[in-house]
This record gives C-alpha cells, sequence and structure tokens, in this order.
C-alpha cells in the first residue's frame, strides 16, 4: 500500500504543479453582464464540450498507474479513485467560469449577443454539425485541383518553352 500513497502523493504534486503554471483569469476584468453574454456564447458554441472527458480520461489513468503499482488492490484502487473523482467533478464549473471570462474579455457584449444569436440559429447549428464535413470535402477538392494546376502549369511552361528554346530541357539531357 505504501507504493500506492506514492504513486498518489507523486500524481497530486504533478496536478498542483500544472495547475499553478496554468494563469488564472481574473474575473474583476470582465462584468457580469459580459459573463453572462459569454456563458450562452460558449453554450451555443459547445466549446468546452471537448473538455468533458478529461477527469473520467485523468481517472482512468491514474487507477491503471495504481493497479500496475499493487495488482491486488484493483477493486479498492478503482472504488477509491471513482468516489474521489466524483468528489472533484464539481470544480467542473471552475473551468466553464475561466472559459467565460476568457470569452468576456475577448469580445464585447454585442458580439457575444451575435455570435450567440447565430450560432443558436438553425443555420449556426448547422454550420457546427456540417463545418467540418464541408471542411474536409473543401481540402480533397483543394488536392484534386491543385493536382491539375500543376498538371497544367508543368505541360503549359515545358510546351512554351519548347517552343522558345527547340526543345524541353529534358529532351536536351544526353541519352545515357
Amino acid at each position: 500500500m505504501n507504493k500506492i500513497a506514492g504513486l498518489v502523493r507523486a500524481f497530486a504534486t504533478a496536478a498542483v504543479l500544472l495547475s499553478a503554471s496554468v494563469p488564472a483569469v481574473h474575473a474583476q476584468d470582465v462584468t457580469e453582464d459580459q459573463i453572462k453574454a459569454a456563458r450562452a456564447t460558449i453554450a451555443a458554441l459547445g466549446v468546452t464540450n471537448s473538455f468533458d472527458n478529461i477527469l473520467p480520461n485523468l481517472a482512468e489513468r491514474l487507477k491503471n498507474t495504481l493497479i500496475q503499482a499493487s495488482p491486488n488492490h484493483q477493486e479498492l484502487i478503482t472504488a477509491t479513485v471513482d468516489e474521489k473523482a466524483l468528489g472533484l467533478a464539481a470544480r467542473r464549473t471552475d473551468l466553464e467560469r475561466e472559459a467565460a471570462a476568457i470569452y468576456a474579455r475577448t469580445f464585447t457584449i454585442d458580439e457575444l449577443n451575435a455570435i450567440t444569436a447565430f450560432y443558436s440559429s438553425p443555420a449556426g447549428k448547422k454550420l457546427l454539425n456540417d463545418g467540418p464535413i464541408a471542411s474536409r470535402e473543401l481540402l480533397k477538392a483543394a488536392d484534386i485541383w491543385a493536382s491539375g494546376v500543376s498538371r497544367d502549369l508543368t505541360n503549359e511552361a515545358t510546351k512554351s518553352l519548347d517552343e522558345k528554346i527547340g526543345s524541353s530541357p529534358a529532351a536536351q539531357a544526353p541519352a545515357q
């Protein structure tokens, strides 16, 4: 069990160091109205949804590390880490508060309201949902277009050089 205690202390120390290195957003920099508008924008955009798995992933990693160190205590480790993770789940609101402060400092209330209005609309929701698909398809189309342009540029430049020089540079290379 000493191995477990050591690992937990090491994990806790790492977590404290990581959290200390993240600059805090000062709530006094923004008004409550800005925070309210920012929260609505964040909800409309779903920008913090990707953070939902941070705590469960951290808990799983910790469980795996602790179980590797003390496999005989797997059930106790799993139950304990799950219990402690659930106890920390309420801290998710801290991240939401930080996100709102960041958005409130970055955008005006009018901008936040306009962003929220658009992304809450059917068109905005569709853009959020289908935008990544459209972007991926656009990148494919750009690759195909670039290949065609490259081919045509090479052909046209070579043809023009053939007319001006008399033969293509590749044709002038001695045969081996």
